[in-house]
């Protein structure tokens, strides 16, 4: 929920469907506190009742949609709403008129969509249209009017809450979807990882075990070949060692071209426009160097931005290779000179901070520059 809060687009929606609902906090206030003044029946006391019936509709709506509000806050403000909505009654209703109170028994029947609980929709519905009916038949023995007008305009009212409400709805599931779906890709990516270092370490392990078993066996009858067994079995953890740290630091031949397809897909997926430029063949040593800041940069774009374009640009010539992702909707999380990155967790880690210390080690460079909400990262290799 919390990045709910911060996204600026669904802040901008919420805003739009406030303003859409506030149009009943309005009427709740507006129709009533003008039927008060033309009575002229225990103003102050009515006009009381009014402003605080707005007060609580008012509380009622924002809580309604405002997802990342604790639960008992969230409550509390329900339960202000139905107590100002009861209170209107013998404050508006009775004084006032069923007239008055008919408009504030629609905001009520309004609301009802708002309120999440099917019983207490019901009691929305059912129990201001019993109201209205009452005041109606104690003030002029004519509850059909009333009854009538709250019916009619509070119908009116719940269609237009029930539709902001389902739209509402659909953006959250969708950014809660889009934000589901960035941290699979994060979780898939750390899998690929996992099963390359198994593929990689599983056979040379076994063979290792194998190798020291067989000259502890031999040590007491055959010490020349328990020697040779246990060289061996040195020289493969070596090599173990070697094909360990080239596929940490990613300096396996990688397919550039099918990392750039790939991620592309992912991005248009999660709703990102992506574009990809290329210029040259990048040289197998730079693309491996060059993929890992890719993979880095795209986990960056979906877990920490709220981004709706990247851009992907490759220029490759004789002296090396360049890459820069470029993405809008820059998030709030950066390293210690201001670039956004997963938090690096691991000493040298696989943040923007160790993909820097690596590339620079290989005669490469990593930096970004962040305008606004624009971000971009560069590396060369």
């Amino acid at each position: 929920m919390a990045m709910l809060a911060t996204d600026r687009r669904l802040r901008r929606a919420r805003l739009v469907a406030l303003a859409s609902l506030a149009t009943g906090v309005g009427g709740s206030l507006l129709a009533p506190g003008w039927l008060v003044l033309r009575e002229g029946h225990l103003v102050p006391v009515a006009l009381a009742g009014v402003l605080a019936f707005a007060a609580g509709h008012a509380a009622a709506v924002h809580a309604a949609l405002t997802p990342w509000l604790p639960e008992s806050t969230r409550s509390r403000r329900l339960l202000w709403y139905l107590v100002t909505a009861a209170l209107s009654v013998p404050l508006v209703g009775v004084p006032a008129g069923a007239g008055a109170w008919a408009w504030i028994g629609a905001s009520i029947v309004g609301t009802a969509p708002l309120l999440g609980h099917r019983g207490a929709a019901l009691l929305a519905t059912l129990g201001p249209l019993v109201a209205a009916g009452g005041l109606g038949w104690w003030h002029a023995h004519d509850p059909a009017g009333p009854v009538l007008l709250t019916a009619a305009v509070g119908a009116a009212i719940a269609l237009t809450s029930w539709l902001q409400l389902w739209f509402w709805g659909l953006l959250v599931e969708l950014d809660q979807g889009r934000a589901a779906q960035a941290s699979l890709a994060a979780t898939e990516e750390r899998l690929r990882f996992a099963r390359d270092v198994h593929d990689l370490l599983g056979h040379s392990l076994t063979v290792i075990a194998l190798k020291a078993e067989l000259a502890a066996r031999l040590a007491p009858v055959d010490a020349g070949r328990a020697g040779q067994e246990a060289a061996e079995a040195q020289r493969l953890a070596a090599g173990a060692i070697t094909d360990v740290h080239r596929a940490v630091h990613g300096y396996r031949a990688v397919d550039l071209a099918e990392h750039l397809a790939d991620i592309s897909r992912l991005l248009r997926s999660c709703g990102i426009a992506c574009t990809v430029t290329t210029r040259g063949t990048v040289p197998p040593d730079p693309a491996a160097q060059l993929a890992a800041v890719l993979r880095e940069a795209t986990t960056n774009v979906l877990r920490h931005s709220h981004a709706t374009w990247c851009t992907i640009d490759i220029d490759a010539g004789p002296s090396g290779a360049a890459l820069t992702v470029t993405n809008d909707g820059a998030g709030p999380y950066h390293s210690s000179a201001g670039a956004q990155e997963t938090p690096d967790t691991h000493g040298g880690g696989y943040g923007l901070r160790g993909l820097a210390e690596r590339l620079a080690g290989a005669g490469g460079t990593l930096t970004h520059r962040h305008d606004g909400d624009r971000f971009e990262l560069r590396a060369t290799a």
